[in-house]
């Protein structure tokens, strides 16, 4: 049997010229299932590519393969009931057009939506290509309707046909009846690409109240064939990657962007802002503009998730506790009242017995449970409402693997404390959800300016290092009270490795880290303060501050170092305080995806200006 699917042909390989042939036919049929697989099977032995689309209408395809292959597929076809008289439109290309073969089931086999249409029983009269033609050269008074997309047409069409500037094919009623020009007995002829549009067009028509209504036989396609070019200008769009086909059948050499549906001229394919499936020159937009878009939809985001502050709804928030090698084999109440000793036992106690104490699954446990090293537990507050933050947060860069955020103060950097939804990273993580930022390195709540988050952790892993081994150079705005007498000066006095009980660093010259922070003075103001420079060179917790105190210009605004030199109680500042005059200005590292220099700078605040 001619048709006969076997594994013979699977190792046959595919000759030039490639036959493409696009056909359909409107008959009956049933278990479509079974047919589409056994239409999916044999065209894969076969090595077809393209698509077929069932439905109990019928069968609609575009179907690409040597000649001996696409053969046997048509005599497959033919061999169903209803089928027999099939007849595709033919033709040739040197590659093959289509990436793949899919058959699918469909409620129609050309999507119209209007109930009651049935070509196979009720179809529109015909008209053949050259019948056609020798009207149009007659100059008989006829209307050719256009029933193809805007953008097809926009690649050729018959002369002074009517265009309905439809989108899709369905739209084709709604369109229809806004179109005015159309007089009802007159003849009508309609035409599509291959004629499978027409043959839901032409009975609607009809329906609709047409006296005269043809359809062209075939379609465009089918005209070339028989008739060449005459009266058609341009060229007949197809859906596939030849685009356009001329009146000989031959390629176009024409592209169409699959983003835009814009037709692209060979000039236009050639062009290096067209890359398939991603842009073209008419919709290309520059990484530059592509970036201010994304960054002006986050900052609209960042307004609705700010508005209302979310830490000012109350809600419960979850508290991470991490167990050290240290603690590894205690009890959970003991660890507790080790790590927290200015919190007393009975205290958690209380917190354990209300439940509030959680496991990674955050189902309550017993003080009595054995912890080790590496496990998390948390906590729960219940129903908290947090400070007031300020959310003047600005997006300065992103793109891949970064954001560059211009920081507000006070707002702390991730949750801990008073603060777990009025955080920087809470914010951010419901802005780019499901992607979720992470800080690459910290600034203080009180401190505002740049601040570099990844957006993923593998881009984390690289850029962070950075950051830890002082690869990243950093200069810092600071307002100190009082008036260096030298222009530039430095401290390299080392830092304690610990933080106090207030959470705050000091000069420890005995067992201290070794640190360095340069200054250079740019002015010295009429109010007794100065506006310096900072560059750290090390990057140690609290340094520029804790340099500037043991210098004796400490900054203005510092809780914990300015009152009278001595410490006082570190603390997130109130939006209602006077702001720390500390500011991360700029800030310069490598790049993660392709490790060139980068440099941002975040505009200096009011403090800082005058």
């Amino acid at each position: 049997m001619p048709f006969d699917i076997s594994d013979e042909s699977s190792h046959q390989r595919m000759t030039l010229p490639v036959h493409n042939i696009s056909a359909y036919c409107f008959a009956p049929l049933q278990d479509l299932q079974a047919l589409r697989s056994k239409l999916t099977r044999a065209c894969q032995i076969w090595n077809l590519r393209g698509t077929i689309l069932l439905a109990t209408e019928g069968i609609n395809l575009f179907v690409a393969g040597s000649a001996d292959e696409v053969d046997q597929l048509l005599c497959l076809l033919r061999s169903m009931p209803g089928f027999e008289g099939l007849q595709p439109k033919i033709s040739e290309s040197h590659t093959q057009p289509f990436s793949r073969m899919l058959v699918k089931i469909k409620k129609e086999i050309i999507s119209f939506g209007v109930p009651g249409i049935d070509p196979a029983r009720n179809p529109a009269p015909k008209m053949t290509a050259h019948e056609l033609k020798r009207w149009l050269d007659e100059g008989r008074p006829v209307t050719l309707l256009d029933t193809r997309n805007d953008y097809e047409v926009e690649l050729g069409t018959f002369r002074n046909a009517v265009s309905l500037g439809i989108e899709h094919f369905r739209e084709f009623p709604p369109a229809l009846a806004k179109l005015s020009t159309l007089e009802k007995h007159h003849p009508l002829i309609t035409f599509c690409t291959g004629g499978i549009r027409c043959e839901k067009a032409g009975p609607y028509l009809i329906q609709q109240g047409f006296q005269q209504v043809f359809q062209l036989e075939g379609g465009i396609l089918k005209y070339f064939e028989a008739c060449g070019n005459d009266h058609f200008q341009g060229e007949c769009f197809v859906f596939d990657k030849r685009v356009g086909l001329s009146a000989d059948l031959g390629e176009s050499g024409h592209g169409l962007c699959y983003v835009c549906q814009s037709l692209l001229t060979i000039e236009e394919k050639a062009d290096p802002r067209t890359v398939v499936g991603v842009s073209c020159p008419r919709c290309y937009r520059s990484p530059e503009t592509l970036r201010a878009q994304s960054i002006e939809v986050h900052h609209a985001r960042l307004k609705l998730a700010t508005t209302p502050l979310p830490g000012r709804l109350p809600k419960d928030n979850f508290r991470p506790l991490s167990i050290d090698a240290r603690h590894d084999g205690w009890t959970l109440g003991n660890f507790l009242t080790d790590v927290f000793p200015h919190l007393p036992q009975p205290y958690w106690l209380e917190r354990f017995a209300n439940g509030e104490i959680l496991d990674p699954h955050l189902q309550p446990v017993l003080a009595t449970q054995q912890v080790h090293s590496g496990e998390r537990y948390c906590t729960r507050e219940p129903l908290q409402v947090e400070p007031d933050v300020s959310v003047d947060i600005q997006i300065l860069y992103e793109d891949r693997s970064l954001i560059v955020i211009n920081k507000p103060a006070p707002l702390p950097m991730h949750p801990s404390g008073r603060y777990y939804r009025n955080t920087l990273q809470s914010i951010l993580q419901q802005v780019y959800a499901p992607q979720k930022p992470r800080p690459a390195h910290r600034l203080d709540a009180n401190t505002s300016g740049v601040v570099v988050f990844t957006r993923t952790a593998r881009f984390a892993r690289i850029l962070q290092p950075q950051f830890e081994q002082g690869k990243v150079y950093k200069r810092y705005l600071a307002r100190i009270v009082g008036h260096p007498p030298q222009d530039t000066f430095a401290c390299d006095a080392p830092l304690s490795a610990t933080a106090g009980r207030t959470g705050s660093r000091v000069i420890d010259a005995t067992t201290g880290i070794a640190s360095f922070t340069e200054f250079r003075v740019l002015v010295r103001s009429a109010d007794g303060t100065s506006l310096v420079i900072a560059t750290p060179k090390t990057g140690r917790t609290n340094q520029i501050r804790v340099h500037l105190w043991h210098l004796g210009w400490p900054i203005m605004g510092d809780a914990t170092y300015l009152a009278g030199h001595t410490l006082g109680n570190m603390q997130t500042l109130s939006v209602e305080d006077s702001p720390l005059c500390l500011h991360a200005w700029q800030l310069t590292f490598q790049h993660p995806q392709h490790s060139a220099p980068i440099s941002f700078e975040a505009t200096a605040p009011l403090w800082a200006q005058g």
